[in-house]
């Protein structure tokens, strides 16, 4: 009697398992089938402060033409060469394969063609690259790139960004934002942690064994929104 519950307690459990993924999976579906995350939050097509004036748009890594991609290694090397060091051309070959992912979603940032005279060619300014996709069984929107060239940094762009990062994962009932950063970019680990308020995720290097990430050149940070993904990504 005893083993017969015990199977039984076991199938409901393997049972629940699969539901729970499938609804994590459908969950990944729709928010990757979305064709602009931008029309779900009109307030963030444009940026007008601080002496910018700049519109959004969205984009997708296999719908990239020529001139876009081209801006966008531009502004990774300008960005990410420093940080990474000579770790950056092993890293630069990674980011162009990431860079063109079906699965990669993109917000752009330009200066608004209204304000400009001549409108041949429009400047890259800044960009986010993200990807809905699963961490330790939790549907995260995972964000590999925030880039902005440096004429707009400093001017409140990237909190905007990602603020606007942050409606997307709730609208898609994400259970967190989860991001990767160079432990030698001060800059960008100040922006996130003290600015943010993300921390240091469960996942990350350092807290899964931190004889193995003091040797790994990077952190993991998190942002959650749920009980369930806090106490995965941010309290395990």
């Amino acid at each position: 009697m005893e083993s017969s519950r015990a199977s039984e307690k076991k199938k409901l459990k393997r049972k629940e398992i699969l539901e729970k993924k499938k609804a994590a999976d459908q969950l990944l579906k729709v928010a990757s089938a979305q064709i602009d995350h931008l029309t779900s939050f009109p307030s963030f097509c444009y940026f007008n402060k601080n002496g910018l004036c700049l519109r959004l748009e969205s984009g997708r890594g296999d719908k990239l033409s020529n001139c876009t991609k081209q801006q966008i290694q531009k502004l990774l090397k300008a960005n990410m060469m420093g940080p990474y060091g000579s770790e950056w051309a092993v890293e630069e070959k990674v980011k162009r394969r990431e860079m063109v992912a079906p699965e990669a979603r993109y917000i752009f940032v330009y200066w608004n063609a209204n304000e400009m005279m001549d409108n041949a060619f429009t400047p890259l300014l800044g960009f986010l690259h993200f990807r809905f996709t699963l961490e330790e069984e939790i549907p995260v929107l995972y964000l590999y790139e925030l880039q902005l060239d440096s004429s707009v940094q400093g001017k409140g762009l990237g909190k905007f960004l990602m603020q606007l990062v942050e409606l997307i994962a709730q609208e898609n009932r994400m259970g967190a934002v989860v991001l990767t950063v160079q432990k030698s970019n001060s800059l960008a680990m100040k922006f996130y942690i003290s600015k943010l308020r993300y921390v240091e995720s469960s996942i990350s290097p350092s807290r899964v064994d931190p004889l193995v990430g003091v040797e790994k050149n990077y952190e993991i940070l998190c942002k959650t929104f749920d009980h369930e993904a806090k106490a995965i990504l941010e309290d395990c």
